[in-house]
């Protein structure tokens, strides 16, 4: 059974999906601008973030929030703060490359409690709640059973134009190509944590994201049974940004591997 804040999540995501499923059959039409180097932000992006925040606040609206493009609002409701990305994989979307997610998560005095990705192209909606599991529409999720790395499919993020970490990518990618099934690039880190929880991928890394990238995916993998942890196996990975998640036979085999593509040689 759904509790009341994920029903809540729910209706918001697929409330802003109709604005994002309109906007993606009319490309043509669609406003894009840019915020950094080959970092876009499109009007979709805005009118979806606005359809999730009013359904937020409509339901709960002491609670403050950390949205991508509206930033962070304090509520009158300390404890509670909504964490949201209107449009995981704007790249993507503008190029009408139909993998894209939004991702909600709630977090309890700073700890995440609750979290959807919401696929709206296939309609999946990945959801968990801390110490309730997690769930693909009404099915159980767990992590892959895979224990050997040289079985194992990742996925991850490659640096583009203007972000930090190209080299560390390169590093990255160097050291595991060999010893990995395959490597995927899909272009939305919320899916692809969504997608270990549901033991599609073996294991996900990336460098440099941001929390509303990752927040609901991480509740998701250790709700179905995975380890997250930032990529040298401990820390923070919220602080870093950067993040290694896989089931409890693969993340200690991938961590030893990041690790080692960075040592002194």
């Amino acid at each position: 059974m759904r509790t009341p804040l994920v029903n809540i999540m729910d209706r918001a995501a697929r409330k802003a999906a109709r604005s994002l499923i309109r906007d993606f059959n009319e490309l043509e039409n669609l406003q894009v601008a840019r915020k950094g180097t080959a970092d876009f932000v499109s009007s979709a992006d805005h009118a979806a973030e606005q359809a999730i925040k009013e359904e937020l606040l409509n339901a709960r609206p002491r609670f403050g929030y950390l949205m991508e493009e509206s930033g962070s609002l304090d509520g009158s409701d300390a404890e509670h703060r909504w964490i949201v990305d209107p449009l995981d994989g704007t790249t993507n979307f503008i190029h009408g490359i139909p993998h894209f997610s939004i991702s909600i998560a709630l977090e309890h005095n700073g700890r995440l409690v609750s979290g959807v990705v919401y696929d709206p192209i296939k309609d999946e909606l990945f959801w968990g709640e801390r110490g309730k599991g997690a769930y693909m529409n009404d099915r159980r999720m767990r992590v892959s059973g895979r224990r050997n790395l040289a079985e194992s499919l990742l996925a991850t993020g490659i640096p583009f134009a203007g972000r930090a970490g190209q080299q560390e990518f390169l590093k990255d990618a160097a050291t595991l190509m060999p010893e990995v099934a395959g490597i995927r690039r899909f272009g939305s880190a919320a899916l692809d944590l969504a997608y270990v929880a549901a033991g599609r991928y073996e294991g996900f890394f990336e460098r440099h994201l941001s929390y509303w990238d990752m927040a609901a995916g991480i509740l998701l993998v250790r709700e179905a049974g995975g380890i997250v942890t930032d990529i040298q196996g401990g820390g923070d990975v919220v602080a870093t940004g950067h993040i290694a998640a896989a089931n409890d036979a693969v993340h200690p085999q991938l961590i030893k591997l990041l690790k080692q593509a960075h040592s002194v040689r």
